[in-house]
């Protein structure tokens, strides 16, 4: 009984991953930080490989099973999956038709999570801060680049699929928006709308490769600088908010996979400015009220986590 509700609410924190990574901007890592799975997942990750294959045919499946935590990643595998399924039209619907308040409660969602990392962080030495503050200004700069347009061959779709990876994977970074900033988002989906199997799986061999390289050194860095590593990592996320500022101007704009115009390029605005020019109501009350809704659900995980722990 004790395993079907483990595993069940494993699941469910997938579904939450999965749902964040469906949002352009919006990273299925800060889901794991803000879940307490992170270090498990990464953990879970690098021990695939030839060690695990080793142990496949020197010990047998099971005991290779169990080496690479195979409960564990098969669980929030299909949590994950089963939210791109089935939530990615609705999260897409919603950001369609309620964009500012959608993004208000994402932006409430990553603040608070990252006060919440902030916490976990034991000393404010020069170190921690410089880290947390490079963190942020990487961040930054990734959300305020302009997208731009790389030819699809087999190198370049590849590496894409190698960095996207390692951005779904950090916290306050979203994959889908690396593809976006590398002009192979188009590329991407089109293939997966056309089943285009050869672009498919140069991708995915560039996402394995990316991910089982990057959990490595994350891993490391994690067991060797833990503190600095955390505060670079919460700076990420400091940084992205700019990316989930509820209230935008969109400048330009792309055709998705479907052959719908939706948002390529973006300026903040203020509540009032965005009144103002777009002739919109800003829902500022709403927002406000959805983003310390957010605030509420993290603080409300927080303490059922703390009380099991006690």
């Amino acid at each position: 009984m004790a395993d079907i509700k483990q595993h069940s609410l494993l699941y469910a924190k997938g579904i939450a991953m999965g749902a964040a990574d469906v949002v352009p901007g919006v990273s299925g890592g800060t889901i794991a930080f803000l879940t307490g799975i992170y270090e498990e997942l990464l953990s879970s990750i690098k021990s695939v490989g030839p060690g695990s294959i080793k142990i496949l045919f020197s010990q047998g499946p099971k005991a290779c099973w169990a080496s690479i935590n195979g409960n564990f990643l098969l669980v929030l595998l299909l949590g994950i999956g089963t939210s791109i399924v089935s939530l990615a039209r609705v999260i897409t619907h919603l950001l369609t038709t309620y964009p500012t308040l959608l993004w208000s409660f994402f932006f409430g969602l990553i603040l608070v999570s990252s006060l919440y990392m902030v916490r976990q962080i034991k000393g404010w030495g020069p170190q921690n801060v410089a880290s947390l503050l490079i963190g942020a200004v990487i961040a930054y700069t990734i959300t305020i680049l302009s997208p731009s347009e790389i030819e699809a061959t087999p190198i370049t779709i590849f590496l894409a699929g190698s960095v996207a990876i390692c951005a779904m994977i950090l916290p306050g970074i979203s994959g889908s928006f690396i593809l976006l900033l590398l002009g192979m988002y188009s590329h991407i989906m089109g293939a997966i709308k056309a089943f285009d199997m050869d672009i498919l799986a140069v991708f995915a061999v560039g996402c394995i490769t990316g991910l089982l390289l990057f959990s490595r050194f994350l891993s490391w860095l994690l067991a060797r600088y833990h503190e600095v590593t955390m505060a670079l990592l919460t700076g990420f996320m400091l940084g992205s908010l700019n990316k989930v500022w509820p209230w935008k101007q969109t400048l330009e704009w792309r055709e998705n996979s479907h052959g719908v115009q939706v948002p390529l390029t973006q300026e903040n605005l203020s509540p009032f400015s965005y009144a103002e020019i777009l002739g919109q109501d800003h829902q500022l009350a709403y927002c406000l009220g959805l983003a310390i809704l957010a605030i509420v659900i993290v603080l409300g995980i927080e303490q059922i986590a703390s009380r099991k722990v006690d």
